[in-house]
This record gives structure tokens, C-alpha cells and sequence, in this order.
């Protein structure tokens, strides 16, 4: 229900264009479903009264309006969903004055981890940024298939290990989202879920160094120990990150020849 209850100007865009796809459906299966009953009650055995066409077997005004109008609502439809799906193109980054706040997402068993590049912390399970800020999501996977959606920011998108997938939201209103997994990832996929907090600038910026205060710095260590399946995981702080680590779990698919003895992290030669 959270798609149809929008606090972001993508999830807006994505709600108008579910409402007025349905409408425009509708003009078919409401006067479908109406004739359905008036056909059966007018044709049916007890009424003597109807007109008894035994040889009929065409009409081109029936094949006119069977055809046409749903011809005409294909064309209306393709029309709106060309035009809307470059608008809402996912990897298309958002038109605004402000800078853009980046958050690399990582899927794993079953927990997201997040990590702010520009402030140099991460998280476990929960992310805030600031109201009427652009957010420039960077999202792979190091576990199954996954997808990242928030319903009341934005539509979904896949997280895929060894690649990186796009995703850039905003929202227009302070609020606490609900995040999680939209893709079955195996038996923890169920409490795979995050919470999204959109704040202030000020409130932002405080959590950051809330943030910083953490004891927990995460290291190739720490990362190896986030590997381990787990289910419906609390939030943690770290306040500091390995640097690159981003791009080592990216590519760490990408060059399997790299990896450690363990084959759970890579460290990117330079």
C-alpha cells in the first residue's frame, strides 16, 4: 500500500501513472463486465420477447467498436508508458539544485549494508539523509539475487553481485519508510527489511556524527563476519569504512583470481 501513498516525488510520478493506466483499462472490463449480466439476462431461455436471429454472424458496427476502443487505449497507453519509462528511467539522475547525497547499498544474507562514501560510515538495516535531497543509491549484491525497493520513495530494482545497479529518489517529506526485500532470497528473506529515515539538514547531520561516535570500524575482518547468514538483524553502526569497499565487492566477482584464502572478500591490487 505504500506505493499508492507516495512521500517522494518518484513515488508521485509511479502512482499517477498506475491510476491512470487503470482508468484507462477500465473503460474496457467495466463495460465488459456490465454486459456480461445484461446479455444473460436479456438473452436468456425464459424471454420469448427478444429477437430471434438464428442465421446472424456479423456486424461491422460490433467489430468497429470491439476493435477500435481497445486499439485506441493500446495506442494511449504505449504512448504514456514510452514517454513515462525515460521520465522514470531509474539510472537517470535526479534534476535539482542541491547536491546529491550517494548511499552504496549491498544485499546480504539477509541484512542490507549501507555505506555513505562521503561521510566514510556505514550501517546496517537503517539509512537517513535529508528531505528534498536527491539520493544517488549505488546497489550490488554479495549473496543471491536481490532487489532494493522503498514503496513510498520509488519503484524497485535489482541487486546483482558482480554488477552495480542504479536508483536515484528524493523525499519530500520527514518520515521514517519502511525498505525491504522484494525478491525471495531464501529462508531469511521474510525479515529482510531496513527503515529509511528522511530528516532535516541539521537532523542529518547530527546523525552522522552519531554515527562517528560508533566504536565499530568496518574492516576486512568485520566485513568477513557480516558474510555469515543471519535473520532480522538490529541496526549497527560503523564509523568508519575500509576504503573502496564498495568497489572490492563489486569486482570481487569480476576477478575471482584475486581473492583471499578465504574466498569471502577481495582486496583491489592498485
Amino acid at each position: 500500500m505504500g506505493t499508492l501513498d507516495p512521500k517522494g516525488q518518484v513515488g508521485v510520478d509511479e502512482k499517477s501513472l498506475i491510476i491512470t493506466a487503470t482508468l484507462l483499462m477500465l473503460i474496457v472490463v467495466i463495460p465488459v463486465l456490465v454486459m456480461t449480466f445484461v446479455f444473460a439476462w436479456k438473452y436468456r431461455e425464459s424471454n420469448t420477447k427478444s429477437t430471434y436471429l438464428p442465421n446472424w454472424c456479423h456486424s461491422n458496427k460490433i467489430e468497429f467498436w470491439v476493435w477500435g476502443i481497445p486499439c485506441v487505449i493500446i495506442l494511449i497507453l504505449g504512448t504514456i508508458t514510452w514517454r513515462t519509462t525515460h521520465e522514470l528511467d531509474p539510472y537517470k539522475p535526479l534534476v535539482s539544485d542541491v547536491k546529491p547525497i550517494t548511499i552504496e547499498v549491498v544485499a546480504l544474507d539477509w541484512k542490507w549494508l549501507f555505506i555513505y562514501p562521503e561521510q566514510q560510515i556505514a550501517t546496517i538495516n537503517h539509512i537517513e539523509f535529508p528531505e528534498n535531497v536527491p539520493i544517488n543509491f549505488k546497489i550490488t549484491s554479495d549473496a543471491p539475487m536481490n532487489s532494493f525497493f522503498i514503496p513510498r520513495l520509488g519503484g524497485q530494482i535489482y541487486a546483482m553481485a558482480g554488477m552495480t545497479t542504479l536508483l536515484h529518489l528524493i523525499a519530500n517529506e520527514q518520515g521514517t519508510y519502511r525498505g525491504l526485500s522484494a525478491n525471495i532470497s531464501g529462508e531469511g528473506f521474510s525479515d529482510m527489511k531496513f527503515t529509511a529515515t528522511a530528516t532535516s539538514q541539521q537532523g542529518f547531520d547530527d546523525w552522522v556524527n552519531k554515527v562517528k561516535a560508533s566504536d565499530q570500524y568496518l574492516d576486512k575482518a568485520k566485513y568477513n563476519t557480516l558474510l555469515n547468514k543471519s535473520i532480522a538483524d538490529p541496526i549497527q553502526y560503523f564509523s568508519d569504512v575500509e576504503p573502496n569497499l564498495f568497489g572490492q565487492i563489486v569486482h570481487k566477482y569480476m576477478m575471482p583470481g584475486m581473492q583471499d584464502e578465504d574466498h569471502k572478500f577481495i582486496l583491489r591490487q592498485e
